[in-house]
């Protein structure tokens, strides 16, 4: 059983949102650079043009996943957001090394900057659009359960944090004279540019992986399990969950007295998955009936692949 709220395919124009951002900043930023000769300005600008690329790779992504269930993906498309996260984690990683190199370049050959008040300027005026945008994605992410657009905001949120240490730097140039500040600043926004694309990456995998709902979620579900527990001899084992994009699963056995009738049975699990439903959006549970009075219920706790095929066999052998 699963609560069918459908999901809006309105989240794409959150995507073009971010595309439309990521070229009006590639063009102030490199209008900034072109100014200013900064080696913090360009690469900032080259992470404008990550940002592109990872817009358009969540448009893509964002469209797979709102795809409904078909014959071949019968658990739905949501998986999908999960490659555009780890991608854009990637590129973020991608970006953090080339600033950093474009950073040792010029620590190495130092020059002076020029039109500093108009470079600084111009990328002002594309940090702040990056900023809103990035809220607004951030948002829209929370709203949506949406780990791509969660990403995105992640990575135009960098932008800004990159575009601030790039506008200290030159700043501090322009106090000091030291024109090896700029590089320097560079290299400690690669540094925290490399925080947040590991940071994403990881949720990427980590949601590849199957890995398990929340403990705050598996505890909600356990509590609408122990409402039931002990009621005429019902209890449950075999407790499985985990998330798939927009998409929580769930997989519990319950257990009842054998004299129940499977009538009987039935009930308590479509009053129990209603009650799952009403507690967890977006989730699917399946739920699995067994007598408390056979043996075999027990053994499947672990739900070993190996334990089910060798009891199969021996009953084969047995008849």
């Amino acid at each position: 059983m699963e609560n069918t709220a459908p999901r809006s395919p309105s989240l794409t124009r959150y995507a073009w949102l971010s595309i439309g951002a990521a070229l009006i900043t590639i063009a102030l930023k490199a209008a900034a650079w072109h100014f200013t000769g900064s080696v913090g300005l360009l690469s900032d600008a080259m992470e404008s043009v990550v940002n592109l690329i990872g817009a358009v790779m969540a448009l893509a992504m964002l469209t797979v996943a709102a795809r409904p269930a078909d014959e071949t993906h019968a658990y739905g498309h949501y998986k999908a957001e999960y490659f555009s996260s780890g991608m854009e984690g990637a590129m973020i990683l991608i970006a953090a090394a080339s600033i950093g190199f474009a950073a040792v370049e010029r620590l190495l050959h130092p020059a002076p900057l020029e039109n500093v008040g108009l470079g600084v300027a111009v990328s002002v005026v594309a940090a702040l659009v990056n900023l809103f945008v990035a809220l607004v994605l951030r948002r829209a992410g929370r709203v949506h359960e949406s780990v791509t657009l969660e990403a995105d905001s992640h990575h135009l949120l960098a932008d800004v944090v990159t575009t601030a240490g790039v506008v200290l730097g030159i700043g501090l140039v322009v106090m000091t004279g030291w024109n090896r500040l700029d590089p320097i600043i560079g290299l400690a926004v690669a540094f925290v540019i490399v925080l947040t694309g590991v940071h994403i990456v990881r949720k990427s995998v980590y949601g590849l992986m199957d890995t398990a709902l929340p403990e705050s979620e598996q505890a909600a579900v356990r509590a609408v399990f122990e409402r039931y527990i002990g009621e005429e001899g019902v209890d449950f084992h075999a407790l499985r969950t985990r998330q798939s994009g927009v998409r929580r699963f769930v997989s519990v056995h319950v257990l009842v007295p054998g004299e129940w009738t499977v009538h009987r049975g039935h009930e308590l699990l479509e009053h129990i998955e209603a009650d799952v439903l009403a507690t967890l959006p977006n989730v699917s549970i399946l739920t699995h009936l067994e007598s408390r009075d056979d043996p075999s219920a027990y053994e499947d706790v672990e739900l070993e692949r190996e334990r089910v095929e060798r009891r199969v066999r021996e009953r084969r052998q047995d008849s």
